[in-house]
């Protein structure tokens, strides 16, 4: 069978995108002028764009054209992260950690060795975690404002397990979840894992667009809102008690599912009131303890109704079997002597002066972010494209995301998020300086 001649044109322009002879930026031509230069169809045309696209040689973007991206960059976020280069400062993930945090961990670790349920550790635990363990749990989830039983709660190795068990357990393979237009990158990697169709909420500046959500879920069946309503990840947004009502109000009419991902929520003094709070019979809540204690750990929970948590517990026995026994026992024994709060508070005020620390020296660029957040969001000037600015500040030795991991949109906006929880002050600073040197450069 002869090859499609169109092929030949996607060989040949992914052949002169590689070879650099069409540089990152170029724009390309039309559908339409290409489908003349060539000779095809307009649809042939759209073809072939679309199948560079697939390979990530290009991006199409709406009313602005085809352009040939970067393609010299790392992949960047989630699974495809690659290992920071020595030297180079990363503005990717957030590990947030303050001064005597080893200590602390030695502290526990001796305290734990002396305890007289060391052996109990070593063996199998029940699948949800352990009883004393998951009321503890409950106990911490009061310090938020969310009054939950024990049997509730669930125990997983870290949030992102507490999404996928979540997942595994109440959805199926087909099913559509509404999500933010920008959204945790990490829950995109789950959802298509487990082949879930997502579909994009559009975004305001305080919150999904509710009038958008009642409109896909007139036309589509959606099963579940993945929604983070207390320090969106990377917006930075807390949703309002009136915006939280109708959200709750429109998944009650149209049952459906709300996951509620809380992993910064406790960055937040004086927060509404979770969603799980609020509607618990059709919200689950997943958080951890990766932000406010340390990302090593590895120890987080469910929050699920009753009658959800068997299928949950069944999931856990089909991954992780149970939840990590020491790291659990540590966690819990500082949950109980107060650490945990501790910690909390003092990661609220270095979140703050971080927060400081960006806006000053970013002064003068568009920046998008909570007060008391671990990142924040540049929206680029129009000149600018974020594949290219992404390469130039790794060229600095300063690794940045851009908007791409966390779109769930066709096209991502040209942004970049900066997250500011890993370097010490200093180190940040001279990052910071970097990203407003860099960006500046271009006129808003």
């Amino acid at each position: 069978m002869p090859r499609a001649r169109y092929k030949s044109l996607v060989d040949r322009l992914a052949a002169q995108i590689a070879a650099g002879k069409l540089p990152p930026g170029t724009r390309l031509p039309t559908h339409r002028q290409l489908a003349a230069q060539e000779g095809f169809a307009l649809v042939t045309a759209s073809r072939v764009y679309a199948e560079l696209e697939a390979m990530g040689l290009v991006s199409g973007e709406t009313g602005r054209g085809t352009f040939v991206r970067e393609i010299s960059l790392p992949l960047s976020h989630g699974v495809h992260q690659h290992a920071t280069a020595p030297g180079v400062l990363d503005l990717n993930f957030n590990y947030p950690t303050l001064p005597g945090q080893a200590d602390l961990l030695r502290t526990g670790l001796r305290q734990l060795a002396l305890s007289g349920d060391l052996d109990a550790l070593l063996r199998y635990q029940p699948h949800p975690g352990r009883g004393h363990e998951r009321a503890c749990m409950a106990r911490h989830l009061a310090e938020r404002g969310l009054a939950v039983q024990a049997e509730e709660v669930v125990i997983v190795s870290g949030a992102q397990q507490g999404l996928a068990v979540t997942v595994m357990a109440l959805l199926k393979p087909g099913d559509v979840v509404a999500v933010d237009a920008l959204t945790y990158s990490g829950f995109k990697v789950l959802a298509e894992a487990c082949r879930l169709e997502l579909l994009p909420i559009p975004l305001t500046c305080n919150g999904p667009d509710l009038d958008a959500l009642e409109r896909l879920c007139q036309q589509r069946r959606v099963k579940a809102v993945y929604t983070m309503p207390t320090l969106h990840n990377p917006m930075g947004w807390v949703m309002d008690v009136s915006w939280r009502a109708r959200l709750i109000a429109i998944a009650r009419q149209r049952d459906v599912l709300l996951i509620e991902d809380a992993a910064y929520a406790f960055l937040v003094e004086d927060a509404p009131p979770p969603l799980k709070a609020l509607a618990p019979e059709l919200t689950v809540y997943v958080s951890g303890f990766s932000k406010n204690v340390a990302t090593g750990l590895r120890v987080g929970y469910v929050v699920a109704p009753l009658d959800r948590i068997a299928a949950i517990e069944r999931a856990i026995r089909a991954t992780a079997w149970n939840t990590p026994g020491v790291m659990t026992a540590l966690v819990c024994g500082w949950i109980e002597d107060g650490t945990v709060l501790r910690l909390e508070a003092e990661k609220r005020h270095d979140a703050q002066a971080r927060q400081t620390l960006g806006r000053q020296l970013l002064n003068g660029l568009n920046v998008v972010s909570h007060p008391a957040s671990y990142f924040m969001w540049l929206p680029l000037p129009e000149d600018a494209r974020a594949d290219q600015v992404v390469r130039e500040l790794l060229s600095r030795n300063v690794a940045v995301s851009p908007a791409e991991p966390f779109a769930t949109t066709s096209a991502a906006p040209h942004a970049i998020r900066l997250a500011l929880g890993s370097l010490d002050r200093e180190a940040l600073a001279g990052a910071l300086r970097e990203v407003a040197s860099t960006i500046g450069r271009y006129v808003y």
